[in-house]
Parts: C-alpha cells; structure tokens; sequence
C-alpha cells in the first residue's frame, strides 16, 4: 500500500485563498493586502505566501506587478475554459453549466466527425465504442466512454474541439464517482453510444447529430440524478 500524501502548508494557503477569491472575500480588480500583513495573518512566512501567490498566479487567479502589489484578476471577463476544473470544485453549480455546453459542442463535433472522419478515424472509433462494451467495472466503462469523445473530436480534424473537449473532460472526471450512473452496465453504456459512432462511420451529419445530442442529454439525467443522490 502507498501512503497518501500529505498536504504541504502552501497546498492549505492555496486553497484558503483561491476559496477567498472566487467567494468574493477579495473581489476582481481588487489588490490584496500587502505581503507582510497577509502572511501574519496566516501565520505563515513571506515565502510560503509567494509559492502559494506563484500557484494561483499560475490558474489565473491573481496577477503580480512589481511596485503595485498582488491584484485579484477578473477571471470571468478575462479567463479561460482552463479555469473550470477548479470553479467545479469551488461550486458545483457550473457543472449544470458544463452539461449544457457539452450537449451543444458534442452535438456539433459529432456532426462535424460525420463529414470529415478519415477511414481511420472510423475504424478508430469502432474498435474505441468496443472498448466501451467490454470495459470491467463502472470506471473502466466511463473511461473508455470519454475516448470515443476524444477520438470523435480528433476525427473533426479540428484541434479546437479536441482541446474543448480536454478541458470538458478534465472539469468533471474528478468527480466522475458522483456521474457513474450511465456506466454501471457496459453493454447499456454501449447500447446509448453505438448509434454516434455508427452515424458518424456512415457519413451522415444530421443522424450524428441528432443521435449525439440523444446521448449526452440522456447520460446528463442519469448524471443529475447521481448529484441529486449523493447531496441527500
């Protein structure tokens, strides 16, 4: 057995503050107490501060001038799509957002795939949505169900939508225990997601379209459901 790791005071740091930033404790645009006042406040040296600065610095949180100090960013008029992992973590309330842009762009792609998929890409994502039927165990079943996205996205041949599709991936597999009711049974996980690939290797947008939307808004009610049971 590994023994878990254990949280440096940076990790704490970091989280206090990124919670205090997208709480509204510090608002955007807003510059933070000067260094010496904050890291006595901690109870923590001015080196443990600047790491953890240097961290949120880094997700695009904070912004660091020389001679002005350390201002909170405005993450939702300046961010990006990479800031999502962690707002999903902050609150669970994006991810309804999550799930409507997902229904959308993977309606989109899948359509996209159908008019632009290479013989490899098709044969790519046959053997891919197998995967899915012969997976052992709920996580098995909805890691393989999330490569038949990736590959559906690569056979648009445009990078953009494999990197949306990345970021969307990377926003809700963390809590990917609480969104496993699609994927208790491989073979219905199978069932619902043959007919995107099957569209797809015939060529036909619309039938890709239409049946990726069918998708993933019948996984999102299976998904919320879950939620709904884990809050109780």
């Amino acid at each position: 057995m590994e023994a878990l790791p254990r949280a440096s005071v940076v990790d704490v740091l970091e989280d206090r503050l990124r919670e205090e930033i997208l709480a509204g404790r510090h608002p955007a645009g807003s510059l933070l107490p000067p260094e010496r006042q904050l890291a006595q406040g901690y109870g923590v040296t001015r080196t443990t501060l600047k790491h953890a600065f240097g961290r949120l610095v880094q997700a695009g949180l904070l912004e660091t001038r020389h001679g002005i100090g350390t201002r909170v960013r405005d993450y939702e008029r300046l961010g990006g799509a990479d800031l999502l992992p962690m707002l999903v973590r902050h609150d669970a309330r994006w991810l309804g957002e999550i799930f409507d842009v997902r229904c959308g762009v993977g309606a989109l792609i899948a359509g996209t795939a159908a008019s632009r998929a290479s013989d490899t890409a098709r044969t790519t994502l046959r053997a891919l949505v197998e995967c899915v039927r012969t997976a052992d165990g709920p996580d098995a079943v909805q890691l393989a169900d999330a490569e038949v996205h990736r590959a559906l996205a690569r056979a648009t041949g445009n990078r953009v939508y494999v990197l949306l599709t990345n970021t969307l991936f990377n926003a809700y597999l963390p809590l990917r225990r609480h969104l496993a009711g699609p994927f208790q049974d491989a073979e219905e996980a199978y069932t619902r997601l043959a007919p995107v690939v099957a569209a797809v290797e015939a060529g036909d947008p619309a039938a890709a379209r239409e049946a990726a939307e069918a998708y993933l808004r019948t996984t999102e009610h299976i998904m919320r459901a879950g939620l709904k049971g884990a809050a109780r």
